[in-house]
Protein backbone atom coordinates (compact mmCIF):
# COMPACT_ATOMS: atom_id res chain seq x y z
CA UNK A 1 0.00 0.00 0.00
CA UNK A 2 1.04 3.42 -0.55
CA UNK A 3 -0.25 6.26 1.21
CA UNK A 4 0.11 10.07 2.47
CA UNK A 5 1.71 10.93 6.12
CA UNK A 6 4.45 12.76 7.59
CA UNK A 7 7.57 11.92 8.31
CA UNK A 8 10.06 13.83 11.20
CA UNK A 9 13.73 12.43 10.82
CA UNK A 10 14.54 12.69 14.09
CA UNK A 11 17.37 15.43 13.33
CA UNK A 12 15.47 18.25 12.48
CA UNK A 13 12.11 19.84 13.62
CA UNK A 14 10.83 20.13 10.25
CA UNK A 15 7.97 18.03 9.08
CA UNK A 16 8.05 16.03 5.66
CA UNK A 17 5.09 14.94 3.39
CA UNK A 18 6.10 11.17 2.81
CA UNK A 19 4.26 8.38 1.06
CA UNK A 20 4.95 4.97 2.67
CA UNK A 21 4.64 1.67 1.19
CA UNK A 22 3.88 -1.70 3.52
CA UNK A 23 5.32 -5.28 2.96
CA UNK A 24 5.07 -8.19 4.73
CA UNK A 25 9.05 -7.53 5.77
CA UNK A 26 9.57 -3.90 5.99
CA UNK A 27 7.90 -0.12 6.30
CA UNK A 28 8.89 2.13 3.68
CA UNK A 29 8.94 5.53 3.74
CA UNK A 30 9.07 7.58 0.38
CA UNK A 31 9.92 11.01 -1.13
CA UNK A 32 6.83 12.09 -3.13
CA UNK A 33 9.44 14.04 -5.11
CA UNK A 34 11.53 11.75 -6.61
CA UNK A 35 10.03 8.46 -4.92
CA UNK A 36 13.65 8.45 -3.35
CA UNK A 37 13.62 5.97 -0.01
CA UNK A 38 13.98 8.09 3.18
CA UNK A 39 13.58 4.84 5.44
CA UNK A 40 13.32 1.34 5.12
CA UNK A 41 11.84 0.27 9.13
CA UNK A 42 11.81 -3.88 9.20
CA UNK A 43 8.47 -4.86 10.81
CA UNK A 44 9.90 -6.08 13.75
CA UNK A 45 11.44 -3.43 14.95
CA UNK A 46 8.24 -1.23 14.41
CA UNK A 47 6.87 0.56 17.54
CA UNK A 48 3.38 2.46 18.12
CA UNK A 49 4.29 4.86 20.66
CA UNK A 50 2.32 6.60 23.18
CA UNK A 51 -1.21 5.70 24.97
CA UNK A 52 -3.47 4.56 22.28
CA UNK A 53 -6.09 4.62 23.93
CA UNK A 54 -6.01 8.50 24.31
CA UNK A 55 -3.96 10.01 21.92
CA UNK A 56 -5.46 11.53 19.05
CA UNK A 57 -2.69 10.64 16.52
CA UNK A 58 -0.54 7.66 17.83
CA UNK A 59 2.92 7.64 16.17
CA UNK A 60 5.06 5.10 14.43
CA UNK A 61 8.58 4.62 15.23
CA UNK A 62 11.20 2.45 14.69
CA UNK A 63 12.99 0.73 17.79
CA UNK A 64 16.25 2.78 18.78
CA UNK A 65 15.67 5.59 16.16
CA UNK A 66 14.40 9.23 16.60
CA UNK A 67 12.54 9.77 13.68
CA UNK A 68 8.90 9.42 13.71
CA UNK A 69 5.52 8.49 10.90
CA UNK A 70 3.03 10.52 11.78
CA UNK A 71 -0.49 9.09 9.92
CA UNK A 72 -3.29 11.22 10.31
CA UNK A 73 -6.40 9.53 8.61
CA UNK A 74 -7.89 7.00 10.82
CA UNK A 75 -8.58 4.52 8.26
CA UNK A 76 -5.26 4.23 7.01
CA UNK A 77 -3.86 3.76 10.55
CA UNK A 78 -6.46 0.78 10.04
CA UNK A 79 -5.49 -0.31 6.81
CA UNK A 80 -1.90 -0.43 8.01
CA UNK A 81 -2.49 -2.41 11.58
CA UNK A 82 -4.91 -4.70 10.07
CA UNK A 83 -1.43 -5.64 7.25
CA UNK A 84 1.12 -5.29 10.27
CA UNK A 85 0.25 -6.73 13.12
CA UNK A 86 2.98 -5.19 15.21
CA UNK A 87 0.81 -1.89 14.65
CA UNK A 88 -2.10 -3.32 15.68
CA UNK A 89 -2.25 -0.30 18.44
CA UNK A 90 -2.89 2.05 15.76
CA UNK A 91 -6.50 0.32 14.82
CA UNK A 92 -7.94 0.73 18.73
CA UNK A 93 -10.36 3.28 18.43
CA UNK A 94 -10.42 6.02 20.98
CA UNK A 95 -13.19 6.18 23.90
CA UNK A 96 -16.36 8.33 23.20
CA UNK A 97 -15.20 11.80 23.84
CA UNK A 98 -17.94 12.17 26.71
CA UNK A 99 -16.46 8.99 28.47
CA UNK A 100 -12.81 10.99 28.49
CA UNK A 101 -14.29 14.12 29.65
CA UNK A 102 -15.90 12.48 32.55
CA UNK A 103 -12.77 10.75 33.49
CA UNK A 104 -10.81 13.83 33.07
CA UNK A 105 -13.52 16.00 35.46
CA UNK A 106 -13.82 13.09 38.05
CA UNK A 107 -10.01 13.11 38.33
CA UNK A 108 -9.53 16.47 38.54
CA UNK A 109 -12.24 17.10 41.06
CA UNK A 110 -10.94 14.26 43.16
CA UNK A 111 -7.47 15.79 42.70
CA UNK A 112 -8.17 19.13 44.17
CA UNK A 113 -10.06 17.55 47.06
CA UNK A 114 -7.19 15.52 47.90
CA UNK A 115 -5.25 18.70 47.75
CA UNK A 116 -7.60 21.14 49.43
CA UNK A 117 -8.00 18.26 52.22
CA UNK A 118 -4.40 18.05 53.21
CA UNK A 119 -4.52 21.66 53.48
CA UNK A 120 -6.77 22.23 55.27
CA UNK A 121 -5.67 19.75 58.13
CA UNK A 122 -2.14 20.99 58.02
CA UNK A 123 -3.48 24.11 57.90
CA UNK A 124 -5.69 23.35 61.03
CA UNK A 125 -2.57 21.51 62.69
CA UNK A 126 0.36 24.29 62.07
CA UNK A 127 -2.04 27.09 63.33
CA UNK A 128 -2.48 25.11 67.01
CA UNK A 129 1.38 23.97 67.54
CA UNK A 130 2.84 27.86 66.41
CA UNK A 131 4.24 29.53 69.46
CA UNK A 132 2.22 32.61 70.58
CA UNK A 133 5.16 34.97 70.23
CA UNK A 134 5.12 33.73 66.76
CA UNK A 135 1.79 34.33 66.28
CA UNK A 136 1.72 37.72 67.63
CA UNK A 137 4.79 38.96 65.63
CA UNK A 138 2.97 37.96 62.14
CA UNK A 139 -0.13 39.70 63.34
CA UNK A 140 1.52 42.72 64.15
CA UNK A 141 3.18 42.12 60.78
CA UNK A 142 -0.31 41.84 59.01
CA UNK A 143 -1.95 44.78 60.98
CA UNK A 144 0.71 47.58 59.94
CA UNK A 145 -0.04 45.82 56.24
CA UNK A 146 -3.66 46.61 56.23
CA UNK A 147 -3.97 49.63 58.22
CA UNK A 148 -1.04 51.34 56.40
CA UNK A 149 -2.26 55.05 55.58
CA UNK A 150 -5.54 54.94 58.13
CA UNK A 151 -6.10 56.80 61.04
CA UNK A 152 -6.10 54.87 64.16
CA UNK A 153 -8.32 55.79 66.60
CA UNK A 154 -6.58 56.87 69.93
CA UNK A 155 -9.31 57.67 72.62
CA UNK A 156 -7.83 56.07 75.54
CA UNK A 157 -11.14 55.35 77.82
CA UNK A 158 -12.84 53.95 75.13
CA UNK A 159 -9.86 51.64 74.14
CA UNK A 160 -9.63 50.77 77.72
CA UNK A 161 -13.55 50.03 77.94
CA UNK A 162 -12.87 47.54 74.75
CA UNK A 163 -9.86 45.85 75.37
CA UNK A 164 -10.85 45.66 79.29
CA UNK A 165 -14.26 43.98 78.29
CA UNK A 166 -12.54 41.47 75.24
CA UNK A 167 -9.45 39.90 77.91
CA UNK A 168 -12.41 39.53 80.67
CA UNK A 169 -14.25 37.33 77.59
CA UNK A 170 -11.54 35.83 76.17
CA UNK A 171 -10.11 35.00 79.98
CA UNK A 172 -13.82 32.63 80.26
CA UNK A 173 -13.04 30.85 77.06
CA UNK A 174 -9.36 29.56 78.38
CA UNK A 175 -7.16 31.94 76.34
CA UNK A 176 -4.35 32.09 78.05
CA UNK A 177 -2.67 35.45 76.26
CA UNK A 178 -3.75 38.93 76.10
CA UNK A 179 -6.02 40.09 73.39
CA UNK A 180 -5.84 43.67 71.75
CA UNK A 181 -8.20 45.53 70.38
CA UNK A 182 -7.71 48.28 67.46
CA UNK A 183 -10.41 50.86 66.82
CA UNK A 184 -9.85 52.18 62.67
CA UNK A 185 -11.36 55.55 61.64
CA UNK A 186 -13.94 55.19 59.42
CA UNK A 187 -15.72 51.99 57.61
CA UNK A 188 -17.18 49.95 56.49
CA UNK A 189 -19.29 48.79 59.21
CA UNK A 190 -16.82 45.77 60.10
CA UNK A 191 -14.36 43.51 62.38
CA UNK A 192 -11.54 41.17 62.16
CA UNK A 193 -9.33 38.86 63.86
CA UNK A 194 -5.29 39.09 63.29
CA UNK A 195 -2.92 35.86 64.49
CA UNK A 196 -2.20 36.31 68.03
CA UNK A 197 -5.10 37.80 69.61
CA UNK A 198 -4.65 41.21 67.66
CA UNK A 199 -8.75 42.55 67.05
CA UNK A 200 -8.92 45.11 64.38
CA UNK A 201 -12.73 47.16 64.75
CA UNK A 202 -14.16 50.28 62.30
CA UNK A 203 -15.29 52.78 64.04
CA UNK A 204 -18.41 53.18 61.54
CA UNK A 205 -19.58 49.73 63.23
CA UNK A 206 -19.72 51.03 67.01
CA UNK A 207 -21.46 54.62 65.51
CA UNK A 208 -24.15 52.07 63.68
CA UNK A 209 -24.57 49.88 67.09
CA UNK A 210 -27.94 50.63 69.04
CA UNK A 211 -26.69 50.13 71.71
CA UNK A 212 -23.27 48.64 73.42
CA UNK A 213 -24.52 44.61 73.92
CA UNK A 214 -24.47 44.72 69.98
CA UNK A 215 -20.66 46.13 69.85
CA UNK A 216 -20.24 43.49 73.19
CA UNK A 217 -21.58 40.46 70.60
CA UNK A 218 -19.30 41.54 67.41
CA UNK A 219 -16.64 41.44 70.23
CA UNK A 220 -17.65 38.01 71.54
CA UNK A 221 -17.76 36.86 67.61
CA UNK A 222 -14.20 37.80 67.11
CA UNK A 223 -13.23 36.41 70.17
CA UNK A 224 -14.77 33.02 69.26
CA UNK A 225 -12.33 33.19 66.10
CA UNK A 226 -9.49 33.86 68.47
CA UNK A 227 -9.82 30.75 70.59
CA UNK A 228 -10.10 28.51 67.36
CA UNK A 229 -7.43 30.14 65.83
CA UNK A 230 -9.35 31.12 62.96
CA UNK A 231 -6.73 33.78 61.62
CA UNK A 232 -3.96 31.71 61.32
CA UNK A 233 -5.25 28.50 60.10
CA UNK A 234 -6.68 31.54 57.08
CA UNK A 235 -3.25 32.28 56.31
CA UNK A 236 -1.72 28.77 56.87
CA UNK A 237 -4.44 27.99 53.88
CA UNK A 238 -3.78 31.12 51.69
CA UNK A 239 -0.09 31.11 51.62
CA UNK A 240 0.79 27.68 52.18
CA UNK A 241 3.14 26.14 55.41
CA UNK A 242 6.02 26.80 54.19
CA UNK A 243 5.45 30.31 53.25
CA UNK A 244 3.90 30.98 56.79
CA UNK A 245 7.01 29.82 58.54
CA UNK A 246 9.11 32.09 56.67
CA UNK A 247 6.41 35.21 57.40
CA UNK A 248 6.36 33.93 61.11
CA UNK A 249 10.46 34.14 61.61
CA UNK A 250 10.75 37.59 59.70
CA UNK A 251 10.83 36.89 56.40
CA UNK A 252 7.37 38.94 55.54
CA UNK A 253 7.40 41.02 52.56
CA UNK A 254 9.50 39.17 50.76
CA UNK A 255 7.79 36.28 51.77
CA UNK A 256 4.62 37.26 50.74
CA UNK A 257 5.65 39.40 47.69
CA UNK A 258 2.72 40.59 45.06
CA UNK A 259 0.35 39.22 47.63
CA UNK A 260 1.09 41.67 50.29
CA UNK A 261 -1.66 44.01 49.72
CA UNK A 262 -4.17 44.87 52.45
CA UNK A 263 -7.20 43.42 49.97
CA UNK A 264 -5.56 39.83 49.31
CA UNK A 265 -4.94 39.47 53.42
CA UNK A 266 -7.86 40.70 53.97
CA UNK A 267 -9.57 37.76 51.21
CA UNK A 268 -7.01 35.13 53.11
CA UNK A 269 -8.54 35.71 56.74
CA UNK A 270 -11.71 35.41 55.35
CA UNK A 271 -13.29 32.46 57.73
CA UNK A 272 -15.45 29.65 56.15
CA UNK A 273 -19.29 28.81 57.27
CA UNK A 274 -18.08 26.29 59.74
CA UNK A 275 -16.32 28.73 61.53
CA UNK A 276 -18.18 31.60 61.16
CA UNK A 277 -20.79 29.68 62.63
CA UNK A 278 -18.64 27.77 65.54
CA UNK A 279 -17.35 31.53 66.00
CA UNK A 280 -20.88 33.01 66.86
CA UNK A 281 -21.25 30.19 69.27
CA UNK A 282 -18.43 30.83 71.17
CA UNK A 283 -19.53 34.28 71.15
CA UNK A 284 -22.51 34.09 72.60
CA UNK A 285 -21.11 31.15 74.84
CA UNK A 286 -18.67 33.98 76.69
CA UNK A 287 -20.98 36.37 77.36
CA UNK A 288 -23.67 34.08 78.95
CA UNK A 289 -20.33 33.07 81.05
CA UNK A 290 -20.13 36.55 82.06
CA UNK A 291 -23.39 36.99 82.86
CA UNK A 292 -23.51 39.53 80.07
CA UNK A 293 -26.69 40.77 77.66
CA UNK A 294 -25.98 37.99 74.68
CA UNK A 295 -28.24 39.27 72.54
CA UNK A 296 -26.40 41.88 71.06
CA UNK A 297 -25.36 38.89 68.50
CA UNK A 298 -28.49 38.67 66.94
CA UNK A 299 -29.45 42.06 67.37
CA UNK A 300 -26.35 43.13 65.06
CA UNK A 301 -27.27 40.43 62.42
CA UNK A 302 -30.36 42.40 62.34
CA UNK A 303 -29.02 45.51 61.57
CA UNK A 304 -26.62 43.88 58.90
CA UNK A 305 -30.13 42.14 57.01
CA UNK A 306 -31.90 45.41 57.37
CA UNK A 307 -28.98 47.64 55.93
CA UNK A 308 -27.81 44.65 53.41
CA UNK A 309 -31.23 43.72 51.18
CA UNK A 310 -31.19 41.13 49.86
CA UNK A 311 -28.91 39.18 51.84
CA UNK A 312 -25.63 38.84 50.60
CA UNK A 313 -25.02 35.62 51.88
CA UNK A 314 -28.12 34.03 50.73
CA UNK A 315 -28.16 35.32 47.32
CA UNK A 316 -24.05 34.02 46.84
CA UNK A 317 -25.66 30.55 48.03
CA UNK A 318 -22.97 28.21 48.04
CA UNK A 319 -20.27 30.74 46.91
CA UNK A 320 -20.67 32.72 50.12
CA UNK A 321 -18.48 32.61 53.09
CA UNK A 322 -21.10 33.28 55.43
CA UNK A 323 -23.81 31.32 56.40
CA UNK A 324 -27.05 33.33 55.60
CA UNK A 325 -27.83 36.11 57.77
CA UNK A 326 -31.23 34.79 58.90
CA UNK A 327 -29.73 31.89 59.76
CA UNK A 328 -27.43 33.38 62.03
CA UNK A 329 -29.94 35.42 63.55
CA UNK A 330 -32.04 32.22 64.81
CA UNK A 331 -28.94 30.69 65.62
CA UNK A 332 -28.20 33.44 68.36
CA UNK A 333 -31.55 34.88 69.36
CA UNK A 334 -31.34 35.18 73.23
CA UNK A 335 -33.36 36.98 75.90
CA UNK A 336 -32.27 40.78 76.60
CA UNK A 337 -31.06 39.56 80.19
CA UNK A 338 -28.18 39.90 82.18
CA UNK A 339 -25.78 42.55 83.05
CA UNK A 340 -24.92 45.48 80.87
CA UNK A 341 -21.11 45.11 78.78
CA UNK A 342 -20.31 48.48 79.83
CA UNK A 343 -20.88 50.78 82.47
CA UNK A 344 -22.59 54.31 80.75
CA UNK A 345 -19.39 56.15 81.34
CA UNK A 346 -17.57 53.33 79.02
CA UNK A 347 -19.88 53.27 76.35
CA UNK A 348 -20.18 56.89 75.67
CA UNK A 349 -16.14 57.10 75.80
CA UNK A 350 -16.28 53.94 72.83
CA UNK A 351 -18.36 56.12 71.16
CA UNK A 352 -16.36 58.82 71.11
CA UNK A 353 -13.07 56.91 70.78
CA UNK A 354 -12.22 58.90 67.46
CA UNK A 355 -12.88 61.86 69.13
Amino acid sequence: MAAQARFYDGRTAQAQEVNFRATASELVIIRPADSGVLARWPVAELLVLGDVQHEAVPLVARANDDARLVIADPELRRQLALMLPALGGLAQPPPPIARRIGLYGASLVALIGCLWLGIDLGADRVARLVPFSWQHKLGESVFEEITAGKTMCRGGPGLAAINDLANQLVNLGGYDHKVTVHIVKGGPVNAFTLPGGILVFYSDLIKEARNGSEVAGVLAHELGHVLDHDAMKGLARQYGVETLLKLMTGGYADSLGPLSSGGSLLYALRNGRAAERAADAQGVSLLEKAGLRADGVAGFFERLLKNDKPDAAEVAGIWSSHPPTRERIEATKRPATGAEPFTAAQWRALRAVCE
